[in-house]
């Protein structure tokens, strides 16, 4: 069995004395781990620091092992670690991706919307509405995406001012009637007539990941790196 490519680290744990346990994010065949024998060296440190992105050759004798990884750098994203909110921003999208996807389970469209948010958070602020939109393509690459675009009662794309937490769908304000005070109110960010800021837009995809992809797909608590993260972004952001 063997892989190589280009792809952008997710995480590493150690293994042993000298090696580490490396996960990559790649475009054709999305989650990889592997070992890399020496990983946890002084010199190899800065190299596989989440976000990096590396040329790999994976290789592993049969099916199912878990394989070993020679690697190259490719190219350094250091705006990563010299802001606080970027280190805040790569540890949510980092850790958010090893909770919801399985190994080697391809998914073109996140990964290159993964590879340019990284991009943006190196290169510096501004880049809170991006990570939002990521949060929604996550939720729908995943089978639970929103459907925000039409009134779920009926069909107007005028006027939607709430989005239903069971189904995920938008309602407009004429249609919500006595039902208004039960569903989650869809911001202006999302396409909603209201004001709603980032506050507003966060605790929406909130819900759902909370709901769908942590309760009913993972069935453990979203990721508290996802929470710090977000607290930052309504901070900087709204104020």
């Amino acid at each position: 069995m063997e892989w190589s490519g280009e792809a952008s680290v997710i995480g590493q744990r150690k293994h042993g004395e000298n090696a580490v346990i490396l996960t990559v994010l790649a475009r054709d065949a999305g989650l990889i781990s592997g070992m890399v024998p020496g990983g946890a060296s002084s010199k190899r440190a800065a190299l596989l620091q989440p976000g990096n992105r590396l040329a790999l050759r994976w290789r592993s004798r049969i099916e199912g092992q878990l394989g070993t990884f020679t690697i190259e750098p490719a190219r350094a994203r250091p705006g990563l670690l010299g802001d606080g909110d970027a280190l805040a921003g790569v540890n949510a999208v980092t850790t958010l991706l090893r909770f919801a996807l399985p190994e080697h389970d391809p998914h073109p469209r996140l990964t290159d919307q993964t590879e340019r948010l990284l991009d943006l958070m190196d290169e510096g602020p501004g880049w809170a509405q991006d990570y939002l939109a990521w949060e929604m393509l996550l939720l729908d690459e995943m089978g639970f995406g929103l459907d925000l675009k039409t009134c779920a009662v009926t069909g107007t794309r005028a006027g939607l001012a709430y989005v239903s937490p069971r189904s995920g769908r938008a309602v407009s304000a004429a249609a919500a009637g006595d039902w208004a005070p039960r569903l989650l109110p869809l911001p202006a960010l999302l396409g909603g007539v209201g004001n709603g800021g980032y506050e507003d837009a966060f605790a929406l995809t909130g819900h759902f990941l909370q709901q769908r992809l942590a309760e009913s797909h993972a069935a453990r608590p979203l990721p508290a790196a996802r929470a710090r993260l977000v607290a930052r972004l309504i901070a900087r952001e709204d104020r």
